[in-house]
């Protein structure tokens, strides 16, 4: 009745003018006793009513489904939308007309005609959609738009599914770097390693959800300040931790050609080129939190998953990026950092001790922001600080690319500071 009631909703203006003319006459036939304007009149009730039972049926025997090829795509390039629709019920279906609901980002909204589609038929049609912006964009739901052949009566549907289209950011090739921390992965080994890197207590780590509280060392605990536990024989791997730094007051620029974006960018190509050499990942922002899951095996996808809906934070300092990294670096750490004054500097230059395998890849935030005031004393000193502390810096302007950099990260110092908009 409820299907039956919006299918009445749906007639269309010649169907209203149909069935109000139909009325019409057989209440004149009625008052005159006319049989064959009766006939007339009737004829005219039924049609639309019919219509309204057709389209009314129709309207529950439609399936939908949708297909991403790819479901993950880098930014500015094309994603095909493949839509199959099938007419699951015995009637042939009028004319359809399909929409599918798309954000402002990825264009307009797609529209396609379908004349008939017989019983059991099926139709697929498919467009392509691109977004420049990195991000979560969800795809539908699909209104269709039933009519009967007459025009009589018209009704939508929109489908209850959804799609998610993930925009990732754009991942330049590195050439391979050995970087050093290769085979810091667990047991005695992994002691060591931990021990020659500066860890506060070689043997323990700090508390991750799951863990059993029977492992908790109470000692490290009362010292830190932080639940720790006692590290579990591993096997050995390479590990790498990254560190983001999403600062929105150390970045300049606005949208995709920022600052803030090209250090997402840097981020992804140097993650995907440690995970593709067989490195345990970890990644962290300027909070200090894990931006994918503690503990879990940082895979590339997961990687470009959590880096696609990564946005800048009202934090001013890296003191919690620091004090979470100071519970214990395994193998290399790479941080991608904006503007930096003396005290940041400072807390980064501490975090490598020993032959831990440090490297800063520092961005001249203010060549994305050529009218703004340079100080180019602070900006040496905070270099001049990492690259004593043992750290391999790599400064990067506006218009730099990484991947002519990134050999230098094999290797200890500092690099000279690009000028804005050259090529590094």
């Amino acid at each position: 009745m409820s299907g039956l009631r919006a299918a009445l909703g749906g007639l269309t203006t010649r169907g209203r003018c149909l069935l109000a003319a139909g009325l019409a006459l057989v209440a004149c036939a009625v008052a005159l006793g006319q049989r064959d304007l009766l006939r007339a009149g009737v004829f005219l009730v039924v049609l639309p009513l019919a219509a309204v039972a057709v389209v009314a049926r129709t309207r529950y025997r439609l399936a939908c489904t949708r297909h991403l090829d790819p479901p993950r795509v880098e930014a500015g390039r094309p994603s095909t939308v493949r839509l199959r629709l099938d007419n699951v019920s015995r009637l042939p279906s009028g004319v359809l007309l399909m929409e599918d609901a798309l954000p402002y980002t990825l264009g307009g909204r797609p529209r396609f005609v379908l004349d008939k589609v017989e019983p059991r038929g099926v139709r697929e049609v498919s467009y392509q959609v691109r977004a420049d912006v990195r991000g979560r964009y969800r795809i539908g739901p699909l209104a269709v738009r039933l009519a009967d052949p007459f025009g009589l009566c018209e009704l939508s549907r929109s489908f209850a599914s959804t799609d998610d289209l993930v925009v990732t950011p754009v991942v330049s090739p590195l050439p391979p770097v050995r970087l050093g921390g290769d085979w810091a992965g667990g047991g005695d080994c992994a002691v060591r390693s931990v021990a020659a890197s500066g860890s506060d207590d070689a043997a323990t780590r700090e508390y991750r959800h799951g863990d059993d509280l029977r492992k908790v060392h109470w000692r490290s605990t009362a010292r830190i300040g932080e639940l720790m536990v006692r590290r579990e024989e591993q096997p050995f791997q390479s590990r790498a931790t990254l560190l983001l730094d999403g600062r929105l007051g150390v970045h300049r620029g606005d949208g995709p050609g920022s600052s803030y974006e090209y250090a997402i960018g840097a981020v992804a190509s140097i993650g995907v080129a440690l995970t593709r050499a067989g490195f345990f990942l970890r990644m962290i922002d300027e909070t200090g939190d894990d931006i994918a899951p503690a503990g879990a095996a940082l895979t590339e996808g997961v990687l470009l998953d959590a880096l696609a809906l990564a946005q800048t934070s009202r934090t001013h300092s890296l003191r919690a990026a620091t004090t979470r990294l100071r519970t214990g670096v395994d193998g290399v750490l790479v941080a991608v950092v904006g503007a930096l004054d003396v005290e940041d500097a400072s807390r980064l230059a501490r975090l490598r001790t020993g032959t831990g395998t440090c490297v800063a890849v520092l961005l001249d935030t203010d060549s994305w922001a050529p009218t703004r005031s340079r100080d180019r004393e602070a900006e040496d000193s905070t270099t001049a600080l990492l690259a004593g502390a043992g750290w391999r810096v790599l400064p990067l302007g506006h218009g730099s690319s990484l991947a002519s950099v990134w050999p230098l990260a094999g290797g200890r110092g500092a690099l000279p500071r690009p000028a804005p908009g050259v090529p590094a």
